[in-house]
């Protein structure tokens, strides 16, 4: 069973039909990682600074979905 954490963000007839389809894209995750990234970005700081800090705000915002 998927969790947040590993379903697809933009899911496909496929992903959702077939469990072995290769290749269901980018996970919720990731997506809601990337968004949060445009947001805090600064290039004169470490880009490891900046992912660490993005997917912790993906966490909280699948802990957020999950809660409501």
């Amino acid at each position: 069973m998927e969790n947040n954490h590993t379903k697809p963000a933009f899911p496909t007839i496929e992903a959702n039909h077939f469990k072995d389809y290769s290749d269901p894209g980018m996970t919720l995750r990731d997506y809601f990682a990337a968004k949060a990234m445009q947001a805090i970005v600064d290039v004169g700081h470490s880009p490891e600074l900046f992912a660490n800090h993005a997917y912790k705000i993906a966490d909280a915002m699948l802990r957020a979905r999950e809660a409501s």
